[in-house]
């Protein structure tokens, strides 16, 4: 009966945060892309490292008010043409983007979260890149807004927000049991948009920790027509394996994997007359810690 009882029992899985307490997110990304263009395979390899700060500065019965802040940034890509990387760490006035990250370093903005990790919202980010983005007067006219508009696209609020939300908004907005399930809807927006739905379910509890696992559907959503040079048909699954703190609702460990096939059409353009169609996969990695 005591057996019974225990797993019947149902728990209230949510974030417990404390006002004043900061909370990390350590994230590196891999991600392995293969393109085959007229006959020729193009492989392109990037990782992308990041570590955030989430300070509490207030709560209420349903909402977290974050300041969030990028403590430190760093991108490197393996192309056909040879290998390229950013750090914010960098100190090279000639290295624009590795000191663009860098400007972007210790430069708050404010995010609000749900008590199951949704991202309710994020704000003052467009400004806060803006204005770090005029401070650097050696980039000026064209070239200066092809680079706010790839910043915008990768850290800009709408991506910053699906992409926190895959990693946050994984717990139940009711209570479970061990072995219940619910399912959870994300929207990412950035170079390719798309829906992800995905089924978690607490697979154990142990005294310090919730060990859920999440099996997905990512399926990229077709753009406005005229507003990308760039069109997206491609759906895949994403599995995931995470270790929740019991005390704070804070996820201490997660992996992430992803396997994405499909097509990618470049549109007409001086560059590609009639544009181009060819296939596209990816398969990638994302693991976060705190700390």
């Amino acid at each position: 009966m005591a057996t019974i009882t225990c797993q019947a029992q149902k728990l209230k899985l949510a974030l417990h945060l404390t006002r004043g307490n900061t909370y990390n997110m350590v994230s590196t990304t891999t991600s392995a892309i293969k393109q085959t263009i007229n006959g020729q395979v193009n492989n392109i390899n990037v990782t992308l490292s990041a570590i955030t700060s989430f300070k509490v500065l207030s709560a209420d019965d349903s909402l977290y008010y974050m300041e969030v802040t990028y403590k430190g940034v760093n991108m490197k890509m393996d192309l056909p043409t040879g290998q390229v990387s950013f750090d914010s760490q960098k100190k090279d006035s000639t290295d624009v983007m590795s000191s663009i990250l860098g400007g972007i370093v210790d430069k708050p903005f404010t995010a609000t979260f749900t008590k199951s990790g949704r991202v309710h919202s994020v704000e003052n980010l467009e400004n806060m890149i803006s204005s770090v983005l005029d401070g650097f007067r050696q980039v000026q006219g064209t070239q200066k807004e092809q680079i706010k508009a790839r910043f915008m696209q990768s850290f800009g609020s709408r991506s910053v927000k699906g992409n926190l939300e895959m990693s946050t908004a994984v717990l139940p907005e009711t209570p479970v049991a061990k072995n219940d399930k619910w399912s959870k809807h994300t929207i990412l927006q950035s170079t390719m948009n798309a829906n992800v739905e995905t089924v978690y379910q607490l697979i154990n509890v142990t005294p310090t920790s919730y060990l859920i696992h999440g099996e997905g559907t990512i399926v990229t959503i077709p753009g406005e027509p005229g507003t990308s040079p760039m069109k997206y048909d491609m759906k895949g699954t994403m599995v995931s394996d995470i270790k929740v703190d019991k005390a704070t609702g804070w996820i201490t460990e997660s992996k992430t994997r992803q396997n994405i096939n499909g097509t990618m059409t470049i549109k007409d353009n001086p560059d590609t007359p009639g544009g181009i169609t060819f296939p596209v996969s990816m398969t990638g990695e994302t693991i976060i810690t705190d700390r």
